[in-house]
């Protein structure tokens, strides 16, 4: 008996409903309004704090044996879009990250959570940064109930291949959208 596999069934299933009870929030920055310039990055010609913001969950499913969270930019004019914040093996009981948890020394994260490199090239929060006068970007900030305690990734792993491994681990997302545009350059 000849067994075809398909993509789906060597990736598993990545199409994950917003799950019913699930949802993520911040304080400091609301769904589908702008974001401040304190979270913006300090560098390649933005001025910004590069501070991440705090970040609050509830309503995880049963099983969840960890969370990971993650901040993407699908505007950013690279072809493949922009990882701005990665973190894996947050502890099932943690329901929020501080403020300026994104610090590249870590030291504020929950025991046991680490970030992953991002496309900044630091394991850290890296801020918001659209091209001058571009259309506002879209900034998606997510989190993901895990089925496992940590997932399998090595330290110096992509972004892509750190994605990969939280979506063929998750059991449920929850994510809001806030935008970011900087006027043009005089």
């Amino acid at each position: 008996m000849k067994r075809t596999l398909t993509a789906a069934a060597l990736c598993g299933t990545f199409a994950l409903a917003q799950a019913g009870g699930f949802s993520l929030s911040s304080p400091e920055i609301k769904a589908g309004g702008t974001i401040a310039k304190s979270f913006e990055f300090d560098g390649f010609g933005c001025s910004g704090d590069n501070k991440s913001p705090a970040l609050k969950w509830s309503g995880a499913p049963a099983g969840t044996k960890s969370y990971a969270v993650t901040v993407y930019d699908p505007d950013a004019p690279t072809g493949s879009g922009w990882w701005h914040w990665i973190v894996i093996d947050i502890p099932a009981g943690t329901s929020a990250l501080a403020a300026g948890a994104g610090a590249v020394d870590g030291k504020a994260l929950p025991p046991g959570a680490t970030q992953m490199r991002i496309d900044y090239g630091v394991h850290g929060w890296g801020g918001v940064c659209p091209p001058p006068g571009a259309k506002p970007h879209h900034y998606r900030f997510t989190v993901y109930a895990l089925k496992v305690d940590k997932l399998d990734v090595p330290p110096d792993a992509t972004a892509a291949l750190t994605g990969y491994m939280i979506n063929g681990n998750a059991l449920a997302k929850a994510s809001f959208t806030a935008t970011y545009g900087r006027p043009s350059a005089k």
